[in-house]
């Protein structure tokens, strides 16, 4: 069996039958061409988190009971002339208007809310018919500082307003919320004017920037990946038709993981965006070293097509196996929870397996159909390649014993920062950089109560008709509760009505005044749950929100509190990154060690599969060594990044060891070997290296902080698994063999 585990028979069949095996391209092109006209991507956020654990199931049970909050809407309202009577009416209509949105479940606004009046009527919270900018003012500040409603509604300086509108969910789904979100910018536009500035923000805007920032790094990745690596081509194989072979596998490879991951999952989504392009570059530096080596055998005077049979031969093994390797590494993934990673893994698995079909079947095929058409490849690559190998060599041949032991040493001592670090989350980082939406948040957050809340709920004794004292009680020691860990005027719940109750109404009356919808916010229908409901800022991370939320449920714990229960997105997002973190860092140790352990296997030998530690482990531990020090420590892309850039470096050391190994069974010495697969197989690895490092260079551009950081530290990964490869390999494969020839002869010694 060969390294490949037989998997290159594929390529020989691809020759032995090109037209069958061209029919059946053309057939599962076909099928993702057709899939290809569903392409979209989903920016639900909660799509990361499904099924992601006890957190998850508890803000669905939240959503059961009380409503659907990820997609509430927040207009923030500026303006300096607000407590101007005539302003003043002109906003009142802009919040009857949303309320009458054909979108709008309910709305909750300075406008929307009543209090009870005497007679068992209700009127509105915030007077009609003031006459006055004095008494705008005077009834505002009135109601900002006497009802715990109206302080997160109202700013405090009187110059804004929130209004937030609860969209129906099966309007919302029905017509889309693209078209939800173009109605209330229409009605916007309507009330906008020097006087009246208003924003949008909330989850379906977060959502809304999410996607388009997707759409356009799915487009520039893969024009700019296409281009660059089209470039890199043409630089080394100094053709235009040379490098148009070369682009050609990558381009249907991406074409094929697109139209597969619409078929299987449905849509894309920010994380499985990066995945087409990720692919595609890896695909190119695959296709690269294949079109290399046949290049390299034709120019020993072998017949082009007995050089295409012998390439297959010789490299598709090695293909093979750092397909094996990469689809381990990506689908390592999947052991973290959530719907959103398994996803990512699934789909980076099969882009995997995608690629060595495309590079097997596919490649052949193009490069058959360009000698009966007459392509003729240079005689020899370009001179960029193979210039730094006679430094390289030297290098990794100056000391190789000192540098085999120094290696091992810098990998034990990079071990520290490995362990010291930390898991970090910020929501934010999941939004585009300069996100509008964001920072009205932070006004809101900044004025007001803010759009990241936190949800207690509390079971009751139940009063289907009127909350009993018992349970006004309880509701009023959780807000008090909630108070203590938030702060003064970040709470609402059924306790904000005390004013309320305190001028004689009863608790049905004020929930009367308030109207259903609203009311369904604070208690239920049945009486049997209540809500409270805390502000935290958009700006927090996720260790702080967990700090809250545990020192909470300590308190309410204390206090006798028993089945309460505390959620929300933001809890939800703290909680599961967190948990998904340290998962993926246990899932990245596992990929390394099967891939080590498969390698063994692959070349039957536990002491290459020892020395392939070193240069593998190397570029993640210095990638690492940079999260510490630069205080970006471990967060959810940066552990998905690492774990990917391994799989695609092993694929670097695979190639070496490749070659390597049948220079060892031609009967060279260690030394001649490794010189003559620098040789070889050196510019190779640079210039799929290069490749490499452009497609994951392009990611850095997007605006989407995650997928930027993901593009940074991939690049900075393939960096050092280059030199890991081309000189601490080299320094391994020699020092080893110097440090075990000596261990045997004096082993003869003690035996003799």
């Amino acid at each position: 069996m060969s390294i490949g585990f037989g998997l290159e028979r594929l390529g020989l069949l691809t020759l032995r039958f090109p037209r069958i095996m061209a029919v059946a391209v053309l057939a599962f092109t076909a099928l993702c061409t057709f899939h290809l006209t569903k392409f979209n991507i989903d920016g639900d956020l909660l799509r990361l988190y499904r099924g992601s654990g006890i957190e998850y199931d508890r803000y669905m049970a939240l959503t059961e009971n009380f409503g659907t909050f990820e997609n509430d809407v927040y207009l923030l309202v500026r303006s300096d002339n607000l407590t101007d009577p005539d302003t003043l009416e002109e906003l009142r209509f802009l919040g009857f208007e949303l309320e009458l949105n054909e979108f709008a479940a309910g709305t909750m606004s300075p406008f929307s809310l009543r209090r009870p009046a005497e007679g068992g009527t209700s009127v509105p919270a915030v007077p009609e018919g003031m006459e006055t900018s004095e008494e705008v003012s005077a009834a505002l500040t009135d109601l900002r500082a006497n009802d715990p409603l109206m302080s997160n509604l109202i700013l405090a300086d009187n110059a804004g307003m929130v209004m937030i509108m609860f969209p129906n969910p099966e309007i919302a789904v029905e017509l889309g919320e693209d078209a939800m979100l173009a109605s209330l910018r229409e009605l916007m536009a309507a009330y906008e004017s020097e006087d009246i500035d208003l924003q949008l923000t909330g989850p379906a805007i977060w959502k809304e920037e999410v996607l388009n920032a997707s759409r356009f790094d799915q487009l520039l990745f893969m024009v700019a990946g296409v281009a660059l690596g089209f470039l890199t081509a043409f630089l080394s194989f100094r053709t235009f038709w040379g490098a148009l072979i070369a682009t050609l596998t990558p381009v249907v490879t991406a074409f094929w993981v697109t139209g597969m991951t619409i078929l299987v999952f449905g849509s894309f989504t920010f994380l499985t965006n990066i995945i087409s392009a990720l692919v595609l570059v890896i695909a190119f530096a695959e296709s690269m070293y294949f079109c290399l080596y046949w290049m390299r055998t034709v120019n020993t005077g072998v017949d082009q097509r007995v050089a295409l049979v012998e390439t297959v031969r010789k490299v598709s093994p090695a293909c093979a196996l750092t397909a094996i390797t990469t689809i381990i590494a990506c689908a390592s993934l999947a052991l973290a929870p959530g719907q959103g990673l398994r996803e990512f893994a699934i789909s980076g698995a099969l882009g995997m397996a995608l690629a060595f079909l495309a590079l097997v079947p596919f490649l052949p095929l193009s490069l058959l159909l360009a000698m009966r058409l007459g392509f003729r490849m240079r005689k020899t690559p370009s001179v960029a390649l193979t210039a730094p190998i006679p430094f390289i060599r030297r290098v990794a041949r100056a000391a190789p014993r000192r540098a085999a032991v120094a290696a091992i040493v810098v990998v034990g001592l990079l071990l520290i920062p490995h362990f010291l670090l930390e898991a970090r989350f910020r929501f934010q980082d999941f939004l585009p950089r300069g996100s509008d939406a964001i920072a009205t948040s932070d006004q809101i957050d900044a004025g007001v109560g803010g759009v990241a809340p936190v949800y207690i709920r509390i079971p009751l004794q139940g009063g289907l008709t009127e909350m009993t004292d018992g349970d006004f009680a309880t509701v009023e020691r959780v807000h008090q509760i909630a108070e203590n860990n938030f702060g003064d005027g970040k709470v609402i719940s059924a306790a904000s009505f005390r004013h309320y109750s305190d001028l004689g109404f009863s608790r049905e009356r004020i929930f009367e005044a308030v109207g259903p919808f609203l009311r369904q916010r604070f208690i239920t229908d049945d009486g049997m749950q209540a809500l409270i409901t805390a502000f935290s800022p958009t700006s927090e991370n996720a260790q702080e929100t967990v700090a809250l939320v545990e020192s909470m449920r300590a308190e309410l714990a204390a206090a006798g509190i028993e089945g309460a229960e505390i959620s929300g997105f933001r809890v939800l997002t703290a909680y599961a990154s967190l948990d998904m973190i340290a998962t993926l860092q246990i899932s990245l140790m596992l990929a390394i060690a099967l891939s080590v352990v498969l390698i063994g296997i692959a070349f039957r030998s536990w002491k290459l599969a020892l020395v392939s530690i070193i240069p593998n482990s190397l570029p993640i531990l210095l990638t690492e060594l940079f999260l510490y020090s630069s205080g970006i420590q471990l967060q959810l892309t940066t552990v998905i990044s690492l774990t990917i850039a391994f799989g695609i470096a092993v694929d670097d050391t695979i190639h070496f060891l490749a070659h390597y190994a049948r220079a060892r069974e031609r009967g060279e010495s260690i030394s001649h070997a490794v010189d003559t697969t620098l040789d070889r197989v050196g510019p190779a690895l640079i210039a799929t290296t290069l490749i490499l490092i452009a497609g994951c260079a392009v990611v850095t551009v997007s605006v989407l902080p995650q997928v930027a950081l993901f593009g940074f530290l991939t690049v900075i990964t393939l960096l050092s698994a280059l030199i890991g490869d081309l000189i601490v390999l080299p320094a391994l494969l020699i020092g080893g063999g110097m440090i075990f020839a000596r261990w045997r002869e004096r082993k003869d010694e003690i035996a003799a």
